[in-house]
């Protein structure tokens, strides 16, 4: 382990926290492992699929001697019929980084899921709760209607939001006409209300970690590769599983993670198992260029910052070390 004092606060009394973030397969989670050995940290992940039971091949899960070895909060917390927001895992991370500074560790939040670090960082809007009744209607109109007429209704009514929402976003389009239903407001001006009553910076003191790919055309391999040993390892069967219990449905958040959707169509026999796959890779594929133009405009990548690349797991902990022992929070960017 590197000779790291125990954490203190800073002179404002908050405490030091790390965020580890990147795109889908630039191993963050071996990398968030390796620094688990060398430093005091509380690992708490950042992945909207890993917080589903069941959900273990298909979202990059440490395995289970892993998770013993070094334990991951906000993993394996809900049932897949269990919807997961960003709002809960809001929530549930702040309370784990308490948790994590009681016991005077460093939170550790790695992941990829960047809604979810956009929300820890920036706060989220208090909108009225799901209504089932509401809901079920505008799910009629869909399937009655399409998404491209639900999404003209939003764009006349809520402009602002439908630039934003995809009319392929099914949960973000479903989920904006509802609130303006239920609250007479437009889901835009509830954005503007974002909760500010207890921001990541009043009471932690970040430091960034972004893990970036230094090649596209090995990024893809990669994605390729990696999809391919999810076949292998029994990605097929642990959806079939899943299919099995009855309960479950391919619109359920949890099942709309990439790979498990394309997985999930060619079991109902939508598609063939080479069409899958490409439609999955293609998915991926897509997940990276969302992943790396919401980082590239993260504000703490905007100003100066350490660049390492390449780097060994020693030199970025090196890096990481001097960051914590630092009044200045400059962001530490490792092209892999």
């Amino acid at each position: 382990m590197v000779d790291l004092a125990a954490p203190e606060a800073d002179a404002a009394g908050r405490w030091p926290v790390l965020l580890l973030m990147g795109p889908t397969a630039t191993g963050k989670t071996d990398l968030a492992l390796a620094l688990a050995e060398r430093f005091p940290v509380a690992l708490i992940s950042v992945d909207s699929a890993m917080v589903y039971r069941g959900l273990d091949i298909g979202s990059a899960k440490p395995s289970p001697s892993v998770l013993a070895r070094h334990p991951h909060a906000l993993v394996d917390i809900r049932d897949p019929a269990e919807p997961y927001t960003a709002a809960d895992f809001r929530h549930d991370a702040l309370a784990a980084m308490a948790t994590a500074r009681s016991a005077g560790k460093v939170p550790l939040l790695v992941g990829g899921t960047m809604l979810y670090f956009n929300v820890l960082e920036r706060g989220i809007a208090r909108m009225p709760a799901s209504d089932p009744a509401l809901r079920a209607a505008l799910e009629a109109r869909l399937a009655a209607e399409g998404s491209a007429a639900l999404h003209a209704e939003l764009l006349s009514a809520d402009p602002v939001a439908a630039v934003r929402i995809h009319p392929n976003n099914r949960q973000r389009l479903l989920r904006a006409l509802e609130v303006q239903a239920a609250s007479g407001q437009p889901i835009s001006w509830w954005w503007q209300q974002a909760d500010a009553g207890a921001p990541l910076t009043r009471d932690f003191c970040p430091r960034h970690v972004v893990l970036l790919p230094a090649d596209r055309a090995e990024m893809h391999a990669r994605i390729e590769r990696r999809f391919d040993a999810m076949l292998a390892a029994g990605l097929l069967g642990e959806v079939q599983r899943l299919r099995d219990r009855g309960d479950l449905h391919p619109e359920l958040p949890a099942l709309r993670a990439v790979g498990y959707r394309q997985v999930w169509a060619h079991l109902e026999g939508v598609c063939d198992a080479d069409e899958m796959r490409r439609q999955a890779l293609v998915a991926t594929r897509g997940l990276l260029r969302r992943q790396l133009t919401w980082l590239r405009k993260h504000a703490a990548l905007q100003g100066p910052r350490i660049e390492l690349a390449p780097a060994t797991d020693a030199a970025l902990a090196g890096a990481i070390h001097a960051s914590l022992n630092s009044a200045e929070a400059r962001p530490i960017v490792l092209q892999r």
